[in-house]
């Protein structure tokens, strides 16, 4: 096996150690602020499987960088937006954190939630489940 010059967990506490992290009861109790934009980064197998924040905007990992950039063709107008807070989720707070301090690279601002979704229902957290499909 290849030895790693960094490994995954050490890139995870590097973008926390320069990012913004959000708890969960913050989180909950901004939900109803219209400034507080909440992005879902996970998978859609993930999300139809455990469900979602209402609300949040699925945007996933994979594209995430290309949707904020406004001279990208898949730029999304949801990330345009002055005067919003984006907050963004995975299941435990890892791939967060490593999209936003990557969309603080690229010069957009960003926070992430720090637990993920994982304790979200736990600690008193709306959750939404998709439509099923017959």
């Amino acid at each position: 096996m290849p030895q790693l010059k960094t490994t995954a967990a050490d890139m995870v506490a590097a973008a926390r150690a320069r990012i913004e992290e959000v708890e969960t009861p913050d989180l909950i109790a901004a939900m109803d602020d219209p400034n507080t934009i909440i992005v879902d980064i996970r998978d859609i197998r993930e999300r139809q499987r455990s469900g979602f924040i209402p609300g949040s905007v699925h945007a996933p990992r994979g594209m995430i960088e290309f949707w904020v950039d406004p001279e990208s063709p898949y730029y999304k107008d949801v990330f345009g937006q002055e005067g919003k807070r984006y907050v963004f989720h995975c299941a435990s707070g890892w791939r967060s954190a490593l999209t936003v301090a990557t969309l603080q690279d690229m010069g957009f601002e960003a926070a992430h939630l720090r637990e993920g979704f994982s304790t979200w229902a736990d600690q008193g957290g709306p959750v939404e489940m998709p439509a099923q499909r017959d």
